[in-house]
């Protein structure tokens, strides 16, 4: 039931930076296109795929809030992994389309510096989406959810992106116009490193990969649970915000099997108070006779 509840409160931090990114992809693009800003336009264009991301986030958490039914036992929760693995693809998508536009600039008509409206915006759209970054972090932390995790990392680098146009304009208008686009390209790769990313972490997720420190965390934990002689295997993989944990434990054979399965319910107590793992299966096999 908590894992639920938290789903439900990482809701109210997707919802912060959609409404966020609404905002700055307007005021990014309208400032961009009048002020003839290449970086601040390509910034604009991030915003947009991060909201298309965020809004992703949403209905993953939403779907994974669903209780598990006939056909999902273990639950809804891998909808939001899901989720963000097609938002990986928007973003590449439109990273590309950044930097194309950003490299045939370079070839177009002569270039002329920025206006210095697009540098103001540029920079108070940084300092909007790192004050966003620290709500959702602080709120990630709090819920231990791995998503609205992510998500703020994304917004902590749109807060960079926003750093990095408003250094390309400020040049521009030094003198060097051509380091407005040379800032559009640094945001179109900055933009396709976020979404390789979210990719490679929802891939290893689905796939059902393992962090092998977390899972020697996990094995030290049990090993040191009284009663436990020794570990024969430990499986663990990754749910959307849940961890789901197979593990066989050696008991001695004299044991009666309501002692048997004191120690495995010892087990499972352990692992959700150190490690908030709620999902754990404890399989036990006596000692040789």
């Amino acid at each position: 039931m908590e894992a639920y509840n938290d789903l439900k409160q990482g809701e109210r931090g997707a919802w912060t930076s959609i409404v966020a990114y609404i905002a700055l992809t307007v005021l990014k693009l309208g400032i961009g296109y009048r002020a003839g800003s290449e970086a601040l336009t390509a910034d604009g264009l991030n915003n947009a795929t991060d909201l298309i991301a965020s809004v992703a986030v949403l209905i993953g958490l939403r779907i994974s809030r669903k209780p598990p039914d006939s056909d999902h036992p273990y639950g809804h929760f891998r909808a939001e992994t899901i989720a963000a693995l097609i938002a990986s693809f928007i973003m590449f998508a439109v990273g590309i389309q950044v930097f194309i536009q950003a490299i045939s600039s370079f070839t177009g008509p002569k270039l002329e510096a920025p206006g210095m409206l697009a540098a103001w915006v540029a920079l108070l759209c940084a300092a909007i989406m790192y004050g966003v970054y620290i709500y959702n972090i602080r709120l990630a932390r709090k819920i231990n959810n791995k998503a609205l995790l992510a998500a703020a990392y994304d917004n902590r680098s749109d807060a960079f992106v926003s750093l990095a146009a408003f250094a390309g304009i400020i040049g521009a208008r030094l003198g060097l116009p051509w380091l407005d686009p040379v800032a559009a390209v640094l945001v179109s790769l900055l933009i396709c490193k976020t979404a390789w990313g979210i990719f490679i972490d929802a891939a290893h997720a689905l796939t059902d990969g393992f962090d092998d420190k977390k899972l020697a965390l996990y094995k030290q934990t049990i090993a040191g649970t009284p009663g436990v002689e020794a570990i024969e295997d430990v499986r663990a993989r990754v749910h959307g915000n849940q961890v789901l944990l197979d593990v066989v434990i050696v008991v001695d054979h004299q044991l009666t099997v309501a002692q048997s399965h004191d120690i495995a319910e010892d087990v499972e107590q352990r692992m959700l108070r150190k490690h908030k793992v709620g999902h754990v299966h404890v399989h036990v096999e006596p000692t040789p006779m």
